[in-house]
This record gives C-alpha cells, structure tokens and sequence, in this order.
C-alpha cells in the first residue's frame, strides 16, 4: 500500500515532461524513414519505447544521485532525499520501465530487439559520468540521439542511410549544449564535491560559447538533412522556427534572472524539437 501511495509521485519522479525532447525528434525519423505515415502500431511502439526508456533512464539517475541530491540545496526536495518515495519503489521503477522498454523493442523488429540492451546500457550509464568526465553532457546527448536511430530501424531495419546519423548528431549536439545550460546552476555545488562538467572545466563564460557553437552545428545537421532530402519550403521555414527558439534560447541565458535559465532550458527547446518536428510533418505530407 506505501508503494502504490508512492507512486502518485511517479510523472514527476520521472519528469514524463522531459519526453519533449528526444520524442518530437524520434517522431521526425519515423516520418523521414518511412516517407509518410508508418502505420498505427509501427507509431505507437516508437512512442512507447521512447517513453519507457525516458522513464527507466530518470528514474535509475534519481537512484544513482539520491546521495548529491540529498547534500545539493537545490535538489533536497526531490523524491528520494525528501522521502517521499523509497528507494525500492524508485529500483521497482527501473525494472518496470527498462523491461517495458526491451519487450517493446522485442514487438519492433529483430534489429531492435538485439539492440535494446545496448541502449539500456547507454541511458542508464550516463548517470555514472559526472563523477569522472566533463563530457558527460555528451553521453546524455547520444542518449537521446537513440530515439531517431531507434525510430528509423523500426521502419527500415537498418541505418545504411545518412539521413538518422545526421539527425542523431543533431540531437546530440543540441542535447549536450542545453545540459550545459542547466549545468550552470550547479557550478558552485559540483566545483565542492568532485562531479564534472563543462562548467567546471571551462567556467561559464566560456561554456556559453561552446553551447553557442553546438547549437549553431547542430542547425548545420539539420540544414544538411534538408539538402539531402532535396527538401522545399515546408521545412526550411520550420527550420527557421527552430533556429529562432535556439536564439530565443541565447538570450534568455544571458539574463540575471535564474528563473529565465529555467525558462531556456524547458520552454525553449521543447519549441525547437516541437518546431522540427513541425517541420518534416509538413515537408511530407504537404510536398
């Protein structure tokens, strides 16, 4: 019965939120693999195990980190430090969401089923990396650089195309220059107890040159994307939308205001993913 009040917790706990990031993109690869609509059930197990795999991967970084969120100011309140949820709810949330994720990798096809454990081992291994490498915002973005690649093989079953590498870079880059925004808050507390970032390493002034240029590189990707396809108007005006939520995205970081931080890190880039994907849907079925 404490379990069950537990899990009242459970979208927060996991931040089902923060599937605006890697879905939107996902969506745009099974729309680009499959020149169109890829069917109800083919459209459904992309979402579930993109969904499933978020929550594995929140939940198992909420286990890993209960020790610094606890000592972190910032973070106290959260589900496991507070207690407001137990650690053995928090492992049975692990369990449940990374064998949903296997077994609806199992119902996509054969290529994914052998690739499911090494996705799992991805998502869940970034959650280690901040106490040895500053790159560690990078394994977040190859992280959510699967969902394109995991959408495509269920279409295709193969990556043999450039079209979802060039998309998975994309979202790396984008990825991994938005975690360094939220990085900022944690500068002072990471600096104190040994956990790596770009931060850290380079400061920030420094840090929000190099988001900068990730961000500007990933436009690149996307631009590419678009030449290969021989893409029309539909998606480099959606290309545009993109390109002006990452601005949008620049200035708000640049405020003294932390909520705006905040502001950038959610409502900014769920514009851009929402805007990309705004504009293959329209590339497809309006060309």
């Amino acid at each position: 019965m404490k379990a069950l009040a537990e899990l009242r917790h459970f979208p927060k706990f996991v931040k089902l939120s923060h599937s605006v990031f890697a879905l939107p993109f996902g969506l745009a690869a099974l729309l680009l693999a499959a020149r169109g609509f890829p069917g109800w059930r083919t459209l459904s197990l992309v979402v579930g195990a993109v969904i499933t795999a978020r929550f594995a991967a929140m939940a198992f970084n909420r286990v890993a980190d209960v020790k610094y969120d606890a000592l972190n100011p910032r973070t106290a309140g959260r589900h496991l430090p507070s207690g407001q949820m137990s650690l053995s709810t928090a492992w049975g949330l692990v369990a449940a969401g990374s064998l949903l994720f296997v077994g609806i990798a199992v119902s996509i096809n054969e290529p994914a089923a052998w690739l499911s454990p090494v996705a799992l081992a991805i998502i869940l291994g970034y959650s280690f990396t901040k106490r040895f490498t500053s790159l560690s915002h990078f394994w977040l973005g190859a992280a959510l650089a699967l969902a394109p690649l995991g959408a495509w093989i269920s279409v295709r079953n193969e990556l043999a195309d450039p079209v979802p590498w060039l998309l998975a870079l994309a979202v790396m880059l984008w990825v991994a220059g938005f975690d360094m925004i939220y990085a900022l808050q944690d500068e002072a507390f990471d600096r104190t107890h040994g956990l790596h970032s770009m931060v850290v390493s380079l400061g920030p002034s420094k840090t929000l040159i190099l988001v900068l240029v990730l961000h500007l590189a990933m436009l690149g990707m996307l631009l590419g994307i678009g030449i290969l396809l021989r893409a029309g108007t539909p998606y480099f005006l959606g290309l545009l939308v993109v390109a002006a939520s990452l601005a949008w995205e620049q200035w708000l970081i640049r405020q003294p205001d932390p909520a705006k931080l905040q502001l950038a890190f959610l409502q900014a880039n769920a514009l851009a993913s929402f805007g990309y994907l705004a504009a293959v849907t329209a590339e497809i079925f309006l060309r």
